[in-house]
C-alpha cells in the first residue's frame, strides 16, 4: 500500500496523472528495445520467460509507460487512471 513518502513516486504525476491505461501483453514501443520497467518500481518487462520479468502489465497506449500490476493497485486512486480493454 502506498505510503504519504513512498520512494516510488519520482514526479511521474506529470506525464501519468489521469492517464488512460491498458491491460497487455508486454510488447516494446521501440523495436530496438528488448524490455522495459515499471515507471515506479523499476520491475522488468520482456516478451521471454526470464525469471525475473513480467510478462503483461498496465501502459499507456503508446506503450512507452508501462506499470505492473502491484504499483498500478497502489497508485490507482491517486493518479486516476482510466482502464481501457485491449480490443
Amino acid at each position: 500500500m502506498r505510503q504519504p513518502n513512498d520512494p516510488r513516486l519520482t514526479n511521474q504525476d506529470k506525464y501519468l496523472k489521469g492517464a488512460t491505461l491498458t491491460w497487455r501483453e508486454y510488447s516494446p514501443s521501440n523495436p530496438a528495445n528488448d524490455h522495459d520497467h515499471c515507471v515506479f518500481c523499476w520491475a522488468k518487462f520482456m516478451n521471454n520467460a526470464a525469471p525475473d520479468a513480467q510478462s503483461s502489465g498496465y501502459s499507456t497506449p503508446d506503450r512507452y509507460h508501462w506499470v505492473c500490476k502491484d504499483c498500478f493497485e497502489d497508485f490507482r486512486d491517486l493518479f486516476q487512471w482510466k482502464v481501457e480493454r485491449v480490443a
